[in-house]
């Protein structure tokens, strides 16, 4: 995630300070600061709703797509803990004035956005809820942030619309409103995609490699990089992301690797066939093949191969040594195994390293550092996998000296909790739990 991102999007939320600091002087200090976090608030979600517009400047701005989504995330969250803190600190000023209908209609709307918002905050960290009803549940945050303008624009409070704190806070609200209706329409209606077909599918290990070809102009992508992908074909038609598993080649064609983990992902070998049609966004994410003569080390888990995948075939002799670390669960469900193991054999540069956890222990930092050819002191490493895995990896190559700017991945998660086992776990063991349940933290593991 990029600083200067972070940066604008402080700036953006703290510019009403200018206005609301002097009013503390002429009200109540804690109804004025109040009345500033439910505006940083709206700031917030109007910033969030841009930010699911995925268009094309937000990455140079923020950094990968995966980056966004979880500050998109995080935006959320503030945002509805400043509305809950706005609620629970009077925001309240005497002698504003006569309330009328449309102030009070504009009170009863901010407390049902308020319950609106808590009610979807929930079922969006809440990760077991299947991923078709929290994306129609997600939806509504929109239509609650339009009923949150509306409460600020009509509510009593110390100045005008017309005052330039207001106007600015509405503009904000104007172009996050209009982000939301953007994001609405269809993909293949309201922005831009690319018509493909499927040219023939397979089974790869436990996934499904499915190769398209443009109808007309292929798009323009990098080795490592994702798009959303629709089919015209019935409850396939929402977008999903998945890595492009092969390198740009002169034909155009894409291959996706997809594995199996939902009901949308385990339709597609049933009903995907030559012929059928595709919407592809373009090609997002910073993932992508370093062309550098210093040693580097690759983990893929599982379907974590697909970018490694990719990037071997744009792997030249020039290139420095690699060490790629391809963790599975026996040899039959891993998926292009047998292609990886060709390219480790025409390749003097490349050291193939097979995890079978059917077999052996799982990889370790300590098993990095005495298989890999790479000194951990200067060596890129590159991950791609389960999250508790590459936590795990990352706190271990971390005590062996590996800064963290030397280990990149991408989130390639869309819809993420917020560590609600961590939490879980963190009251057990200052509880005192643990040691009276020994087994409740193994369960949680």
């Amino acid at each position: 995630m990029r600083v200067s991102g972070l940066i604008l999007i402080a700036a953006l939320i703290a510019a009403p300070l200018v206005h609301f600091v002097p009013l503390m002087a002429k009200h109540d200090p804690s109804a004025i600061f109040s009345q500033f976090i439910g505006c940083a608030a709206l700031i917030a979600m109007a910033i969030s709703q841009v930010l699911a517009t995925r268009i094309k400047i937000i990455e140079p701005i923020f950094g990968g797509l995966d980056r966004v989504y979880v500050l998109h995330k995080w935006l959320g969250i503030a945002a509805v803990v400043s509305i809950l803190l706005h609620d629970t600190i009077d925001a309240e000023i005497n002698g504003l004035g006569t309330e009328t209908w449309l102030s009070d209609l504009a009170e009863t709307l901010g407390e049902f956005s308020l319950y609106g918002f808590l009610i979807l905050a929930l079922i969006t960290i809440v990760t077991f809820i299947p991923y078709h009803l929290w994306r129609w549940s997600h939806k509504l945050m929109g239509a609650l942030f339009a009923l949150s303008t509306f409460h600020f624009a009509f509510i009593s409070k110390p100045f005008s619309n017309t005052d330039p704190v207001s106007a600015y806070v509405l503009l904000m609200c104007t172009v996050g409103l209009a982000a939301y209706i953007y994001t609405l329409f269809p993909a293949k209606f309201g922005r831009k995609t690319h018509p493909y077909t499927v040219k023939h599918t397979k089974q790869s290990g436990g996934a499904l490699a499915v190769q398209l070809k443009p109808v007309d102009r292929a798009i323009q992508h990098s080795a490592g990089q994702f798009c959303f992908v629709s089919f015209d074909l019935p409850h396939l038609q929402e977008s999903h992301p998945f890595t492009i598993s092969s390198a740009p080649n002169s034909a155009g064609l894409l291959q996706f690797t997809i594995q199996p983990m939902g009901d949308y992902t385990a339709r597609l070998s049933d009903q995907l066939k030559p012929g059928t049609r595709a919407h592809l966004s373009r090609a997002y994410g910073h993932f992508r093949l370093r062309r550098t003569a210093k040693s580097q080390i690759w983990i893929a888990g599982g379907i974590g191969i697909t970018p490694f995948n990719a990037w071997l075939q744009e792997i030249t002799p020039g290139h420095g040594q690699i060490d790629l670390f391809y963790c599975i669960r026996g040899r039959s469900s891993a998926p292009h195994l047998e292609q990886i193991e060709q390219a480790a054999g025409k390749l003097d540069n490349l050291n193939l390293h097979i995890i079978d956890t059917t077999k052996q222990a799982r990889l370790s930092a300590n098993t990095i550092e005495h298989s890999s050819s790479a000194d951990l002191s200067t060596a890129e490493i590159y991950f791609c996998g389960p999250a508790q895995m590459r936590e795990a990896l990352r706190r271990g190559l971390r005590s062996k000296g590996v800064a963290h700017r030397r280990f990149h991945y991408e989130e390639f998660e869309i819809r993420s909790g917020i560590g609600i086992r961590k939490i879980i776990k963190l009251v057990i063991q200052k509880s005192g739990l643990a040691s009276k349940y020994p087994d409740l933290l193994g369960r949680l593991a």
